[in-house]
């Protein structure tokens, strides 16, 4: 909604000024329109990372970083951790509004109907190394179903892009326990839709042809819980590449596919990934100290890994979450694995040492996920995939949103150029 207050700003050089609205939101501080800016003033805006640029409007979710607050189309991620399901989270991101239970038979009919994938994908993973990262296979697996399904890739038709988010959401577990288990060397299972969700993707990561699988109830619900507090993050790297690459017209499994290779970075998605390895270097309980007076001194490159947020001030709302989750998990299976001594030791030294208790360098959701993942069996390349297949339901979401979006047009952000200024072509006899 546009606010009645304007920001004036004023160019003292050229005394040229320009009356800039103020444009409000439900909740969150209000942000100054510069669409008028350059023809007001010649000027463009510098904002690198685009750290105090709002890039689009958005009714999916809103974070407030200062006081601990994620919420989902409203509802704070506290309560939907408790009492909802991620098959119900992702209907209330695509939908705005919690199913009704007819509502949810039918998505979750719809989701099962979707989850196998054409046979000749086989084929297509046989193109891999056999030891390549399945975050490569995952990106290549989902850019090539836009190939299989062309003739539903009108992203102008509302039931087109219906069904390709159904789909997405159905096929993600699928290709993610596929690229799994073809970088193992074991055969890729079938979905067993009569199955929940989070059920039916640990079935097709762990089980054998020779053994019916027995899990333990507690890992899937730690991995559905982690789906929900993975689903979306209003707009991060992932979710604005999604964005910018569909604000061009690209089809959804494109646009996703670019999502997915945004994530792969260890400073986004591939943060737990980064803490496990982090573990793996500091080795064994006694030397957690000495990691931490590393992590405290200023002149030493070393940091840790998985404690406090750019976008959360004081607290990560997730972490308090999963941090209860990732203890249940670890006292109900017993596991006995020295790296999780040394997380939790590195946990137990955190809290206490006031360094980090001034600074609010709380372990965050990276932190525990990859304790969880690591606790459950899923091997550290995959905790990635994981975080995208979480992640797919809000980037799907933001997909519709922008293509539902009155007046959206192609990102084109601008630059301060620095190079040479104009310089005349000189001949190679002369160079």
């Amino acid at each position: 909604m546009s606010d009645p207050k304007t920001v004036k700003l004023v160019d003292e050089s050229s005394k040229r000024s320009s009356e800039l609205p103020l444009v409000s939101g439900t909740l969150g501080p209000a942000c100054i329109d510069i669409a008028t800016l350059y023809k007001d003033t010649g000027h463009f805006t510098y904002d690198p990372g685009f750290g105090s640029t709002a890039s689009t409007k958005s009714a999916i979710t809103y974070i407030d970083g200062d006081q601990g607050v994620l919420l989902y189309r409203g509802y704070p991620i506290e309560q939907l951790a408790e009492s909802s399901s991620f098959l119900e989270v992702a209907y209330l991101l695509l939908n705005g509004e919690l199913p009704k239970p007819a509502e949810f038979a039918t998505f979750e009919h719809d989701v099962a109907h979707h989850t196998m994938l054409h046979e000749s994908l086989k084929n297509f993973f046989q193109g891999f190394h056999h030891d390549a990262h399945p975050m490569a296979m995952l990106a290549a697996a989902v850019a090539s179903l836009s190939a299989f399904y062309h003739d539903d890739l009108n992203v102008d038709d509302p039931a087109d892009r219906k069904l390709a988010a159904i789909r997405l959401i159905a096929k993600m577990p699928t290709i993610a326990a596929a690229c799994y288990r073809y970088s193992i060397g074991w055969p890729m299972r079938y979905p067993r839709n009569n199955l929940e969700y989070v059920d039916r993707f640990l079935h097709m990561m762990f089980e054998v042809p020779s053994e019916p699988l027995q899990m333990n109830p507690v890992a899937a619900k730690a991995l559905d819980l982690l789906f929900i507090l993975h689903a979306d993050h209003e707009q991060n790297a992932s979710t604005s590449t999604v964005r910018l690459v569909g604000s061009t017209g690209a089809n959804p499994y494109a646009s996703i596919a670019a999502g997915i290779t945004a994530l792969w970075g260890p400073a986004h998605g591939g943060a737990n990934e980064a803490v496990l390895k982090q573990l793996q270097e500091i080795g064994t309980p006694d030397n957690v100290e000495s990691a931490v007076l590393r992590a405290k001194d200023k002149n030493d490159s070393f940091r840790l890994m998985g404690f406090g947020h750019r976008v959360y001030k004081n607290f990560d709302p997730r972490a308090k979450i999963i941090r209860e989750m990732c203890h249940k998990v670890l006292a109900e299976l017993g596991v006995n694995d020295p790296l999780l001594d040394v997380a939790m030791k590195l946990e137990e030294a955190a809290l206490k040492d006031e360094y980090f208790v001034e600074r609010k360098l709380y372990p965050n959701v990276d932190f525990y996920s990859g304790i969880i993942y690591k606790a459950l069996g899923i091997p550290t390349e995959m905790f990635t995939v994981m975080f995208a297949i979480a992640r797919t339901a809000g980037w799907i979401a933001h997909w519709i949103e922008q293509h539902e979006t009155p007046g959206s047009r192609i990102g084109r952000p601008r630059q301060v150029y620095t190079g040479a200024d104009v310089r005349n072509y000189v001949p190679t006899a002369k160079r």
